[in-house]
């Protein structure tokens, strides 16, 4: 009989420590998921729940293939956007508990609502699917997607007839161009390498693998000095155009409220970088160097006039002077916007 009491009595301790475990996860949990929409800034510091801390011998937290004590939202552990953790709580009894959560880190700067007036518009064929676009002179350069369709083309801004075309293998889907010099760089989506072209002729020069990290070739533009490439997820990736097969850096993206996946064609302009988001009908102005939006452009009237599925989305930005040039997928303008 007192086997089985003692029995007993150990596994009622054993069942209250696990509720007691329970408990503890649930209380992160909550608290987790309450911050979720507020979210955090750099420099601040996870508040743990109290019965969490008052539980814990030691907290810690993981993320990729680091690990830190520190609960400060520091720049060198997070990035902007989401960053899915896991906390490892270290009990009394030298157990680890561990709970998942999303860590979302927003712009402490607040992004301006940017405004546009139409200056112009000129013709463009509907039957190009635009993944990549610029503006040369008077000259357009465009990278047209689709399996078995896609091509990188050249034709004066205006007409619609180009000027020199060519043609993709029948397997891949191009994305994003970007001209550099006397050369234009183009990604394809999911053939994990871009091609490099003469500007003037369109002759294919030579190919390029992706660097490991880059999942999908989305959009693509040059600062000057490096190639920025989006994948379609919240980062951005700076590429020497020298060695493009290696990442050079790269940041994250998102706002005051909202983090930003999806980024698609982008382009360069007077020290920051603008990006489509897809999907989406805005524009998003970028700080390079931390990836803060600093504005966003809502093209809602504009794209209302030209999309009616999924497909024919806003994806097309380029400059003339310092008007900026908008089109999207099978559109048949061009618009010239002044943006203020």
């Amino acid at each position: 009989m007192k086997k089985i009491f003692l029995a007993s009595a150990f596994a009622l301790l054993i069942l209250v420590a696990c509720n007691k475990d329970k408990e503890i996860l649930n209380s992160l949990n909550d608290y987790n998921l309450s911050r979720q929409d507020k979210g955090y800034h750099f420099g601040d510091k996870i508040q743990i729940p109290q019965d969490v801390l008052e539980y814990a011998d030691a907290i810690t937290i993981s993320l990729a293939d680091q690990e830190s004590s520190s609960l400060i939202i520091d720049p060198k552990f997070f990035t902007l956007g989401e960053n899915d953790i896991t906390f490892n709580i270290k009990i009394k009894n030298g157990e680890v508990l561990q709970q998942d959560a999303t860590i979302n880190v927003f712009a402490k700067t607040k992004a301006r609502a940017m405004s546009y007036e139409i200056v112009n518009q000129y013709p463009h064929d509907p039957k190009n699917f635009v993944q990549g676009f610029q503006l040369d002179g008077n000259i357009v350069y465009e990278s047209d997607g689709q399996t078995g369709q896609s091509r990188i083309l050249k034709y004066n801004l205006g007409t619609t007839t180009p000027l020199a075309s060519t043609s993709q293998p029948q397997d891949v889907f191009s994305e994003g161009s970007a001209i550099v010099g006397d050369k234009i760089y183009q990604l394809t989506w999911q053939n994990k390498k871009g091609f490099i072209y003469d500007k003037n002729s369109l002759k294919l020069i030579k190919e390029f693998p992706y660097d490991g990290m880059i999942g999908e070739g989305w959009g693509l533009t040059y600062d000057g000095k490096e190639l920025i490439l989006s994948d379609g997820t919240k980062n951005l990736y700076f590429l020497n155009p020298e060695n493009p097969s290696k990442v050079v850096r790269y940041i994250s993206v998102a706002s005051d409220k909202e983090a930003y996946d999806q980024l698609n064609e982008l382009e360069y302009h007077n020290g920051s970088i603008y990006a489509n988001v897809w999907q989406k009908p805005i524009i998003l102005q970028i700080n390079p160097a931390n990836g803060e939006v600093t504005g966003i452009l809502d093209l809602s009237n504009i794209t209302k006039q030209n999309t009616t599925g999924n497909d024919d989305v806003l994806n097309g930005i380029a400059f003339k002077g310092d008007n900026m040039l908008i089109t999207g997928k099978n559109w048949s303008r061009i618009y010239e916007i002044a943006v203020k």
